[in-house]
């Protein structure tokens, strides 16, 4: 195979070398990928490795990638039940449940999204991510429930991969949060980065990953709303973090976040009940990808799948519109 080869032009000089590589459509790779790559020696600047993805970059400089053939996947094939909405001889889309979590980890290598693929894929998956994630594009969190793209070749993995790059994926979510995000709609632009006083968690943080969300109320109950959130980048618990940091309206059951005691809510014992209720019958954080859209990196297709919540969610709906009236937006 054909090493890529692209040459730094005047308005890329300065450019970090991660950063100018992730803009590069034709290779497909994510920016974490690519830090890993550089710091394994695959990319070279000039004929030589770098030691640091955080480089600058030059006029006419000549940066080619050398990406590694896929680890052999020591990973058991599990007949795990999952929603398969669309597949074709190049991708799958999933309709992941709350529960799953989507790829292994060195602690985790069983009854994962990947577990079930083998299975499922047989020897189809793409491996261009490593040993661990072969086929993942893109992940859901492991109680986030919704809609998945699944590539089963590398040509397909990278074709998407530069979509999710460039912000032509569409990608919708609804959520149940606590209180009223004000204004009732705009655009919320943080970085998103590691806690440092917890790091099970993200948060907004000034040394973080540019990080944008798109939002806005659908519907008001009597302490929480409906809202719909559209993704430009896809950082670890995007939504989550910037819905309970920055809006202070923690999406419902969202344990880590605040979801469990919601700030801001009058603590009357009606309040505290439906609180409790709401959260009994969640199980789970309330956050779902409902549509995704993509174009066909084969046929060029135009393809837009939509998931209906689960049912847990439409039950804290139910429970909300029972104590409430509420106001459509």
């Amino acid at each position: 195979m054909s090493i890529p080869e692209f040459r730094v032009e005047e308005d890329d000089s300065g450019l970090r070398l991660d950063s100018f590589l992730a803009l590069q459509d034709d290779l497909g790779l994510s920016r974490s990928y690519i830090s890993t790559l550089i710091r394994n020696g695959h990319v070279r600047v000039d004929g030589k490795a770098p030691v640091k993805p955080s480089i600058h970059l030059h006029n006419d400089q000549i940066v080619t990638v050398n990406v590694p053939d896929p680890e052999p996947i020591d990973l058991m094939p599990e007949n795990i039940p999952i929603d398969i909405v669309y597949e074709d001889a190049h991708l799958i889309v999933v309709d992941k449940h709350a529960g799953l979590v989507v790829h292994p980890t060195p602690s985790t290598r069983s009854g994962t999204l990947v577990n079930t693929l083998l299975y499922h894929c047989r020897d189809t998956l793409s491996g261009i991510s490593g040993d661990l994630r072969p086929g993942i594009v893109h992940r859901l969190d492991k109680d986030t429930t919704g809609l998945m793209m699944v590539a089963k070749d590398d040509e397909t993995h990278r074709h998407l991969s530069a979509q999710l790059a460039s912000r032509t994926v569409k990608r919708r979510y609804v959520a149940l949060c606590w209180g009223f995000p004000s204004p009732s709609h705009g655009r919320i632009d943080a970085p998103i980065g590691r806690d440092p006083y917890n790091r099970q968690k993200m948060t907004v943080i000034e040394s973080g990953r540019r990080a944008a969300t798109n939002y806005k109320i659908i519907k008001k109950y009597s302490i929480a709303s409906l809202i719909e959130c559209r993704l430009e980048t896809g950082r670890t618990h995007q939504i989550r973090v910037h819905m309970s940091v920055m809006k202070k309206c923690p999406i419902i059951s969202d344990i880590k976040y605040g979801g469990m005691a919601p700030r801001g809510v009058p603590s009357t014992r009606v309040n505290r009940e439906l609180i409790a209720d709401a959260i009994r019958l969640a199980g789970h954080h309330m956050l779902h990808a409902e549509t995704l859209g993509f174009i066909h990196p084969i046929t060029n297709e135009e393809l837009e799948f939509n998931s209906a919540p689960p049912i847990e969610f439409r039950l804290v709906q139910k429970k909300l519109d029972s104590a409430s009236a509420g106001n459509d937006c």
